[in-house]
């Protein structure tokens, strides 16, 4: 009997792996994954951040670097690049076989472009000729000036994760630039058919800081709790399925274009009281994508289920959040707080593996 990551695949839904370590590039466990129907990879700072100051895996690399005064973010451009281009030559076969559907590593620019388009735009031009493989994506995070650039990179040819998004309205907005980018590279002459596109919609932090308010209100509010990241996430899917089949889109999907799949991120479960695959198995639909930490994807093969449950969830899911509104919960002030916090999470991050990086130079350095 096939396992349920590829029960899912058969479904129209691809599963990522949220992890990267130089490991599990040369030891061969990343192809395991990929037998095992993993089809793509996706990291950010924090993933880096740990893979590099708390394993050994980088340590010959980081002896090997001349003393001098290389500063730790060149360093780590160099790591992160080897660590992406390894990936995408282990998944190109995936990307090959599946016309780029599949087989794509995300690399995120730095957290401390988030607001500025223009530098966003250059960064993401800089690390997609750099990586010189057509199945990676430029993580831009969904911010007003980062929405701005997406449009811009699609319209160029350049292959994005716009990642943190939280509320349907960002969601619109990211939905919106894609299409428009891709009318741009149609108006240049260019193949919308070699662009592709995922939008990053994160689930689990949507609980967490709403369950905190219906608990805080209490009385039949406490009902509502563990259901509206689910919901949020079906609303998402409902109204990508609505865009999809607009005529503006079919008159994309005429010249190659594919659509931009909704990527469940964030769906490793932080409520011990909930299922350790609740955020998978309530999320499984055509044309979208879970990317998920080890732990989770270990627990989707041992015990997930597979089934259809995104299809003809819309109108549910509304009548949810119409509810936690009704009782109080600002959705909207949660979800730009959510991206407020997850900003400067992985800003932490990054500023943590650049501190890492020349503590452990330093401590590798000693007798």
């Amino acid at each position: 009997m096939e396992n349920i990551i590829l029960q899912n695949q058969a479904i129209g839904q691809s599963t990522w792996v949220d992890y990267i370590k130089r490991s599990m590039l040369v030891t061969g466990q990343l192809g395991g994954l990929v037998k095992k129907g993993v089809t793509g990879l996706t990291s950010n700072p924090t993933i880096f951040e740990k893979a590099i100051t708390t394993s050994a895996d980088y340590d010959a690399a980081l002896t090997e670097v001349p003393d001098g005064d290389q500063p730790a973010i060149d360093i780590f451009e160099t790591l992160a690049v080897e660590d992406i281009q390894g990936a995408a030559d282990i998944l190109r076969s995936i990307y090959d076989s599946t016309d780029g559907l599949d087989g794509y590593v995300s690399l995120e620019v730095a957290p401390a472009l988030a607001h500025d388009s223009k530098r966003t735009v250059a960064e993401a031009r800089r690390l997609f000729a750099m990586l010189r493989r057509p199945n990676v994506m430029i993580k831009v995070p969904a911010t007003g000036p980062g929405v701005s650039a997406v449009r811009t990179l699609i319209g160029e040819g350049i292959n994005v994760n716009v990642t943190l998004i939280f509320s349907l309205t960002m969601y619109q907005k990211v939905i919106e630039a894609y299409m428009s980018g891709l009318e741009d590279l149609v108006a240049v002459g260019k193949d919308p058919a070699k662009v592709a596109s995922v939008a990053s919609f994160f689930v689990s932090r949507i609980d967490t800081a709403v369950d905190a308010e219906l608990l805080a209100i209490g009385g039949d509010a406490m009902n509502l709790m563990g259901k509206t990241a689910i919901a949020n996430a079906q609303n998402a899917y409902a109204f990508f399925l609505s865009e999809t089949s607009s005529d503006r889109f079919k008159a994309l999907l005429s010249k190659g274009a594919r659509p931009q799949r909704p990527l469940w991120a964030s769906t490793s479960t932080k409520d011990p009281a909930l299922p350790d695959t609740f955020y998978v198995d309530n999320l499984i639909g055509q044309d979208t994508v879970n990317t998920v930490p080890p732990a989770t994807l270990d627990a989707i093969l041992d015990h997930g289920t597979s089934a259809d449950t995104l299809t003809g969830s819309g109108q549910r899911a509304k009548k949810h959040l119409e509810s936690i509104a009704s009782v109080g919960v600002d959705l909207d002030l949660i979800t730009t707080n959510l991206l407020v916090d997850g900003l400067t999470a992985f800003s932490k991050s990054f500023d943590d593996l650049l501190a890492g990086i020349d503590r452990k130079r330093a401590e590798l350095a000693k007798p």
